[in-house]
């Protein structure tokens, strides 16, 4: 899964529309729009910003799996 499409499905699973997403991370509505859209990469400040939103680590924001 990218991580475009874990924003998507993450948004979609709590019922949430992009206007608020972007208002609870402090960006625009385009802004955050952007990312699901694959069109542009967040800086790390909105990473942090999602993942407290989310209540998620930046590994799980970012689909990252630790390896064995």
């Amino acid at each position: 899964m990218t991580f475009s499409e874990h924003l998507l499905q993450l948004r979609k699973e709590r019922g949430l529309t992009q206007p608020e997403v972007a208002a609870g991370v402090g960006i625009s509505w385009r802004g955050y729009q952007n990312y699901e859209l694959n069109l542009r990469e967040p800086k790390l400040s909105i990473l942090v910003a999602l993942a407290d939103f989310y209540d998620l680590s930046l590994d799980e924001l970012v689909c990252r799996e630790r390896k064995p």
